[in-house]
């Protein structure tokens, strides 16, 4: 399912110098006795994730499916990202749009052309929205919210309205969750001990990804295995304490993880990776700075600063062997352009020598190290297992660097800013 090659970097003594430490991390997790404790609920959420909540996310999303051109969902942070991976990541950039449902983003920015772009798109769509806040009161998400509940009013009235939102909140207070009872919205939960950066695989990212047309029971049953893979303290046969392990001793020398992917549509499970850690871990003048590259297009830009710009990176690559799609090279009578000696190849091997040529052009010339992650292909199941492991990951490397990786104070700071130079009262 999942590989991982830990030979481009050279460690500092054997990983299992480390038992001690991961023993008592284990313990925590296990027991929630550690920082953060109250937010482990994701720990063992593909095994006891709500069964009937979970029929009624495949009902909605195969209602949304049959009646709209559009599903918005209105969200910031993880309430999308997790989403957005997901579907981009198994679905690509440009899917075939008959009769497809299409799903765009909205309340993740106050960009007025974005949004002003967005409203005018949906003029001439039926859409339905799917709100995502815990509070209700996020900023971005609220005025995006209030935009497009004017929107769908007025385009098809207040009562049909109604039926076209779906709110994802808490499951008993906040504003969301009284105005999805006042106006009587289909209704989903988002678990009280689960942060937003590990909820993909609760309704927040289930309700998108199933009306995208995935398979959700297979995500679930790949995160399934993948908590009972990672679930012990085995640090010779568990690649998420590896990895986590690794990340650590890189973390001694190096100030940044850049991500590493070589298709296009995995853009976004990078951006959830940044998210996941920079989140977790940048707290107390600690972490790593997770950065993202897409290969090839960006060994034409900031590949030349991996490749001999300042040590203070390593790379962690991850890597899919079969793409979702793949075509040759085709012949040409004059081979103008001196490609012939690839005619009949497919882009996939094309694209797999890049990423040999590049692995070796790093690590052995610039002497880069690099985590290499492999899984044999990008569908529901493999992925469901990959966010698993990255936010089992996380969570050891986040308790190896002594913090709580489940809270996030920063975040909070520029907020109150904004509020006060907007005149918000109390503020």
């Amino acid at each position: 399912m999942l590989s991982l090659n830990l030979t481009h970097i050279k460690l500092k003594g054997s990983l299992t110098e480390y038992q001690d430490k991961i023993n008592r991390i284990t313990d925590m997790i296990a027991t929630k006795k550690g920082p953060g404790g109250d937010f482990l609920g994701w720990d063992q959420w593909p095994a006891n994730y709500d069964k009937k909540e979970f029929q009624l996310i495949q009902e909605v999303a195969k209602g949304i499916r049959k009646n709209f051109q559009v599903l918005v969902v209105c969200a910031i942070g993880g309430s999308y990202l997790g989403a957005r991976a997901v579907i981009e990541g198994i679905k690509g950039l440009y899917p075939k749009k008959d009769k497809e449902l299409e799903i765009i983003y909205m309340g993740q920015t106050f960009s007025p052309t974005y949004t002003q772009q967005i409203l005018d798109y949906l003029e001439g769509k039926t859409f339905a929205i799917n709100v995502i806040s815990k509070s209700g009161t996020t900023t971005e998400t609220s005025i995006a919210f209030r935009l497009l509940k004017s929107l769908l009013e007025k385009k098809v009235g207040a009562a049909a309205a109604k039926n076209a939102i779906f709110a994802t909140t808490d499951k008993e207070k906040g504003a969301l969750r009284s105005l999805a009872t006042q106006e009587g919205y289909v209704t989903f939960n988002l678990p009280d001990d689960i942060g937003g950066r590990y909820s993909v695989l609760t309704a927040v990212g289930l309700l998108p990804i199933a009306a995208a047309g995935i398979n959700i029971q297979a995500l679930m049953q790949g995160a399934k295995e993948a908590m009972q893979t990672y679930s012990n303290n085995h640090i010779e046969s568990n690649l998420a304490i590896q990895y986590a392990i690794a990340r650590h001793q890189l973390y001694q020398d190096k100030s940044v993880e850049m991500f590493v992917t070589y298709e296009p549509q995995f853009a976004m499970i990078s951006e959830w990776l940044k998210q996941l850690f920079a989140e977790s871990e940048g707290k107390e003048n600690k972490g790593l700075l997770p950065g993202s590259v897409s290969f090839t297009t960006d060994l034409h830009s900031v590949g030349q600063f991996i490749q001999d710009g300042s040590p203070i990176l390593f790379e962690t690559v991850l890597y899919v062997k079969k793409p979702s799609l793949d075509l040759s090279v085709p012949l040409s009578i004059n081979d103008a352009d001196g490609l012939n000696y690839l005619a009949g190849r497919p882009l996939s091997y094309v694209n797999e020598k890049a990423y040999l040529g590049t692995l070796q052009a790093h690590v052995e010339e610039g002497q880069v190290p690099v985590i290499l992650l492999t899984i044999d292909q990008m569908d529901a199941q493999h992925l469901g297992h990959l966010l698993y492991f990255f936010m089992k990951a996380c969570a050891y490397s986040g308790y190896l660097l002594g913090i709580n990786p489940f809270n996030q104070p920063g975040v909070e700071i520029y907020k109150r800013n904004m509020f006060r130079l907007l005149g918000k009262k109390g503020y």
